[in-house]
C-alpha cells in the first residue's frame, strides 16, 4: 500500500483528501505545518507528498527545498496561489505538479496517478555529451560541476530518449508538468533557455538542444 503525506492547515481539505485517498487504498498521514511535514516525511517515508504552499509557519516552497535536500519523493503542490510565478517557483524548487484551489477531487486523483506513473523507474539511459559536458542520467551528474534542477533533468531526459526526433510541445508539457499545462509553452521556452545556457557552448546558436518553431524540440547528439 502506498503512503501519501497530506500537508495542509485546512481541516476540511485534509478530511476530504483522507477519505478519498483511503477509499482508493492509500495509507494517509497528515501534517498541519511545515515543521511537522518534514518530521512526518522523515518518519513515514511517504511515496507521495501533497503540499499546500500557504502554511502557518514556513512557506511551502521552503518545505519543498528542504525535502529535496535529501528525498526524491514526488511532491504535488495544492495551493490557492494561481500566479504563474508561484507555479514556476514551486516547480523549480522540486515539485512535480501543481493543482490550484479550488479543485475537484477527480482531477487531483488523476494528478496523483499521473505523477506516480511519470516517476516510476524507467529503462536506464546511456550518458550523452552536449558541448563539453558529459551528462550521466543514472547518477544525475554533469561534468564541470554544472547543476540541473529536477525539472531540467526531466526535460533533458525526455529529449535524450528520442535522439534526432521531434518531441512536440504538448508531449513535453504533459510529461513534465501534467495534462492541464498543455498550452503553457512559456514554461518550455524558459527551461530550454536555461538548459542551453548551462550546456551549449554557444547558447545563441545551439547545436544539440534545437527548437522547431511552433512544433517542439529536438535533441541532436
Amino acid at each position: 500500500m502506498s503512503t501519501v503525506l497530506v500537508v495542509d492547515d485546512e481541516p476540511q481539505i485534509v478530511r476530504a483528501l483522507r477519505i478519498n485517498l483511503v477509499a482508493r487504498q492509500y495509507e494517509v498521514v497528515v501534517a498541519a505545518d511545515g515543521a511537522e511535514a518534514l518530521r512526518q516525511a522523515a518518519d513515514a517515508r511517504p511515496d507521495l507528498v501533497i503540499l499546500d504552499l500557504g502554511l502557518p509557519d514556513v512557506d511551502g516552497v521552503d518545505v519543498i527545498r528542504k525535502l529535496r535536500a535529501w528525498s526524491p519523493v514526488p511532491i504535488l503542490v495544492l495551493s490557492g496561489r494561481a500566479d504563474s510565478r508561484d507555479k514556476v517557483e514551486a516547480l523549480d524548487a522540486g515539485a512535480d505538479d501543481y493543482v490550484t484551489k479550488p479543485f475537484s477531487i477527480d482531477e487531483l486523483l488523476a494528478r496523483v496517478r499521473a505523477v506516480t506513473r511519470r516517476l516510476s523507474p524507467a529503462d536506464e539511459l546511456e550518458p550523452v555529451r552536449i558541448g563539453r559536458h558529459d551528462i550521466n542520467f543514472t547518477a544525475h551528474t554533469v561534468t564541470d560541476g554544472v547543476h540541473l534542477t529536477r525539472t531540467e533533468w526531466r526535460l533533458l531526459e525526455i529529449l535524450a530518449r528520442n535522439p534526432g526526433k521531434l518531441v512536440s510541445q504538448r508531449q513535453l508539457l504533459q510529461d513534465v508538468w501534467g495534462p492541464t499545462y498543455a498550452k503553457q509553452t512559456q514554461y518550455l521556452r524558459q527551461y530550454l533557455t536555461q538548459l542551453r545556457h548551462k550546456l551549449e557552448e554557444d547558447p545563441s546558436r545551439p547545436r544539440h538542444l534545437l527548437t522547431e518553431p511552433g512544433m517542439g524540440y529536438r535533441f541532436q547528439p
